[in-house]
């Protein structure tokens, strides 16, 4: 029996960085998808986990990261997404959620086999980590109307790359739990 979890990929952030202007908007429009898909996941029973950059931050954890993006000038952009207390949360100092984390000993760990890749940076952080879990042998979903972009075609190949080499299935949040 397949057990699915939602990931949400560095979605809690102050964005303080290059690139941020590029971001927002698209970050804008993935916010209102994404907690519609965290609330259906939750309703579902399904596990959460955030893997989210620690931007350097050697000894920040969840609260600190979190309060620090709240407080932010683009704190309502992480609000709606806030972890709650059964979510679980890995950080990661690269683009992949499993380059040096213990993401895959967690899943693993719950019997994880599938999982819903959202989030941001869709032509960096999400494929790099589609790309991960394909060689793992997880199953991937990628709702494209719950990731974020910097560059829209980037983000377009990027997808396209995901379904065809990596096996991804690329859908609509809407589609994915029909």
């Amino acid at each position: 029996m397949s057990k699915t979890a939602l990931l949400v990929i560095d979605m809690i952030n102050t964005y303080d960085h290059k690139d941020a202007d590029l971001l927002l908007p698209s970050a804008g429009a993935v916010v209102p998808v994404v907690a519609d898909l965290l609330r259906r996941a939750r309703g579902r029973s399904l596990p959460v986990i955030y893997v989210n950059d620690n931007f350097g931050e050697w000894r920040s954890c969840r609260d600190e990261l979190l309060e620090e993006a709240l407080n932010g000038p683009h704190g309502s952009l992480v609000d709606p997404l806030k972890p709650d207390e059964d979510s679980l949360f890995v950080l990661k100092a690269r683009h992949s959620v499993f380059y040096e984390t213990p993401l895959e000993y967690l899943l693993r760990h719950q019997g994880i086999d599938q999982l819903v890749l959202t989030g941001q940076v869709t032509e960096q952080c999400v494929l790099y980590s589609a790309l991960d879990a394909h060689i793992r042998h997880f199953q991937v979903t990628v709702p494209k109307d719950a990731v974020a972009h910097i560059h829209e075609d980037l983000a377009q190949a990027a997808l396209r790359m995901m379904e065809r080499n990596m096996g991804a299935r690329v859908c609509t949040s809407e589609d994915l739990w029909r």
